[in-house]
């Protein structure tokens, strides 16, 4: 069963894209389309995520700064800044928090608060998530009954970087459910290490285990990420500021095989693997992509990018 999850989890997305929608922002520039011929020339913006089915994520900027992402379902995400630096991210919609594809039935809110160091690197996340589950309808109405809480929890995330390299090297996750009466615990934890060739993302090791106490139990489960491959073309994500691609990672616990996205290239292959297993088999995916002339990534993995300029 969980080499059929990784397998679904791996090819979602992966089928051959061909969109003619929105070719014009909201403000009626154009946009860099899927046709091989056009390009944007000078400063560029990633606007849109695509595949033929869906349209995965739309951004929207306050001047240069991305402002308000818009997923699926309707999904907001709001971007705030001091300065030129992010300083909260806001949550409202729908995940999908197994990675499978599908979005979830129940509804989550959430707030992340970043804090900084005195080197300007992210060093805290703190985050409180509330999880909303719709109750069913009473007979004889078939109208679901009103949103009600299921779930409130803390989090806490600890990001390090190497000494040498000054790249992001692990977070240190804490979470705990909050519950009326209970004082707060964090009952959980993981622990995400990273490893790079040059710039680039190659393997992600993440560990999960209890707490106790404030001390950590033992590791109850182990997952292995790895991308190679890499292309020497630009990434679409390099446009996108850092923290909000950290925070875009952190949405979810099994969001790690998108880590890729904290590189300046794209890998042409990735793959996933239970490390708690005597004799880890990875599912391995791989794909082909296509740029426009600026060398942009434009389509990989099943998903177009849209480009607007700035």
């Amino acid at each position: 069963m969980k080499r059929l999850f990784y397998f679904i989890l791996l090819l979602v997305g992966i089928s051959t894209v061909h969109s003619c929608k929105d070719l014009a922002d909201e403000d009626g520039n154009p946009l860099l389309d899927i046709n091989n011929n056009t390009g944007l020339i000078g400063a560029r913006a990633l606007y849109r995520e695509i595949t033929d089915a869906d349209t995965l994520a739309t951004y929207y900027y306050n001047g240069l700064q991305v402002s308000k992402v818009i997923t699926r379902k309707a999904s907001v995400t709001d971007v705030q800044y001091s300065g030129d630096k992010i300083s909260r991210v806001t949550f409202k919609g729908f995940l999908d928090s197994d990675n499978n594809g599908t979005l979830d039935t129940d509804s989550t809110s959430y707030e992340q608060q970043f804090t900084y160091g005195n080197t300007g690197t992210l060093d805290i996340i703190s985050e409180t998530r509330s999880v909303y589950k719709r109750t069913p309808p009473v007979p004889p109405s078939t109208i679901p009954g009103p949103w009600v809480i299921l779930r409130k929890s803390k989090t806490l995330y600890n990001l390090t970087y190497s000494s040498t390299t000054s790249k992001l090297a692990k977070i240190v996750m804490r979470t705990g459910d909050e519950a009326i009466g209970v004082p707060f615990a964090y009952t959980n934890y993981s622990e995400t290490n990273y490893e790079y060739s040059g710039d680039n993302v190659t393997k992600v090791v993440r560990s999960y285990g209890p707490v106790a106490g404030g001390v950590f139990g033992a590791v109850t489960s182990k997952y292995g990420y790895e991308f190679s491959d890499y292309d020497a073309q630009i990434n679409p994500f390099t446009l996108l500021p850092m923290a909000y691609k950290i925070s875009r990672l952190l949405s979810t616990e099994k969001n790690d095989l998108d880590s890729w996205i904290l590189s300046p290239n794209s890998p042409k292959r990735k793959s996933v693997a239970d490390l708690t297993q005597p004799v880890p088999i990875p599912v391995v995916v791989s794909t082909n992509y296509n740029y426009d002339a600026q060398t942009y990534m434009r389509k990989g993995y099943g998903v177009n990018y849209i480009y607007k300029p700035l």
